[in-house]
């Protein structure tokens, strides 16, 4: 089969195609035909070398955290199921034609969008779920200010708030407006004029915030008893109000019904790109060059 794989950290340069053997499964594992894989910012950062304490990868390594495919064999699936999954970060990924997958993590895809788009799916949507709802408690009624509302992640964090019922502040440069007002933000603050927390005319409940470097200024706008969670980097040790750093983990419950909302029309899919996984160099240089916008799904 074909793989990408890096024998050494450094620049994207490293990434190779390779012929390799297809994965032979071990128990509790599923063989996955990959439709596509996809680009996430931290297959990046881990590449780079630079965050080598906290992924300690076994070299050489296939990247590619997350999968939407078909079962080939083993587990609880059939052959020939669809399926996505959000893959352990120190395990080999999915930027090949095969992956073994512990089933465990895997859910059924959305069959209301093509298989291989459904690989830009879980860690958005789980990233979201997580840091709403089971992080800072989200409820019908609150202000939720999603700070990068117009990335993937904040995306996702827009659609489910509102369907939540609270009421959405996004921030989001002009390009992507028109788009997340779509998804129910009830109030939108252009980031590329005015800073967020000077645009909010009174305090939040939450603050969700995903840009790739968390504004910590924004834990001042946050109401007493609320919650700032942030995706991206460690929140201020100080803050006056309840601060966390979330990661996001596989939960193929809570996937499967995310799934199921977009199969039911309540939650929208987004992606930029589809390009074959031979151009993932040059997804990663575009991201370290600060090019890259929206979603890549890459397929085999």
């Amino acid at each position: 089969m074909k793989a990408v794989r890096y024998a050494s950290y450094g620049p994207p340069s490293v990434l190779e195609i390779v012929d390799a053997e297809p994965p032979v499964p071990s128990a509790g594992q599923v063989l996955v035909r990959t439709a596509a894989t996809s680009f996430n910012l931290v297959d990046a950062v881990i590449r780079s070398g630079v965050r080598q304490q906290a992924f300690p990868l076994t070299l050489p390594y296939t990247p590619g955290i997350e999968v939407a495919g078909t079962v080939v064999s083993g587990g609880r699936f059939a052959a020939g199921d669809a399926v996505i999954g959000l893959l352990p970060m120190l395990a080999n990924g999915a930027a090949a034609e095969y992956v073994a997958v512990d089933e465990a993590v895997l859910a059924p895809a959305p069959t209301s969008v093509p298989l291989a788009d459904a690989a830009a799916f879980p860690v958005g949507a789980l990233t979201a779920w997580q840091g709403l709802f089971e992080h800072a408690d989200v409820r019908a009624g609150q202000r939720v200010l999603v700070n990068g509302a117009g990335g993937t992640v904040g995306g996702y964090a827009v659609q489910l708030a509102a369907r939540a019922g609270a009421h959405v502040i996004a921030s989001a440069s002009p390009r992507s407006a028109a788009r997340v007002r779509r998804y129910g933000a009830a109030e939108v603050v252009d980031h590329t004029v005015t800073p967020v927390g000077d645009a909010l005319t009174a305090p939040v409940d939450v603050v969700f915030d995903v840009v790739p470097r968390s504004d910590a200024a924004l834990v001042s706008a946050v109401a007493p008893g609320g919650s700032y969670v942030t995706a991206s980097t460690e929140p201020p040790s100080d803050a006056p109000v309840r601060a966390l750093r979330m990661f996001v983990r596989p939960d193929a419950e809570r996937l499967a019904a995310l799934a199921a909302l977009v199969d039911a029309g309540e939650l929208d899919l987004d992606v930029a790109e589809r390009l074959p996984l031979s151009e993932l160099v040059s997804v990663h240089e575009r991201a370290e060059a600060g090019k890259l916008t929206g979603k890549v799904v890459l397929v085999p």
